[in-house]
């Protein structure tokens, strides 16, 4: 899968599960611009588990791993490898 199609699918998986979230900017922090804490990342993950088809493992879920939503596009990109 290229990597723009990886942005648009996880886009959309963000605005299903954090929609209060209207504009994704993947170089932004998500912690201190969207408010990402532990609790939503884990939803995001799981949701994002469910639309490609990939799993995490459980030192994939600390939200020290995602500085930006393009950190976690990294790491989907690397388990569709």
């Amino acid at each position: 899968m290229e990597k723009d199609q990886i942005l648009t699918k996880l886009e959309e998986v963000i605005n299903s599960v954090m929609p209060e979230i209207e504009d994704v900017n993947f170089t932004s922090s998500i912690t201190e611009i969207y408010g990402v804490n532990s609790v939503s990342l884990i939803r995001l993950i799981v949701a994002v588990e469910s639309k490609f088809d990939i799993s995490f493992t459980d030192y994939e879920l600390a939200l020290s791993s995602y500085a930006t939503f393009a950190d976690l596009a990294a790491v989907i990109e690397e388990k569709l490898a």
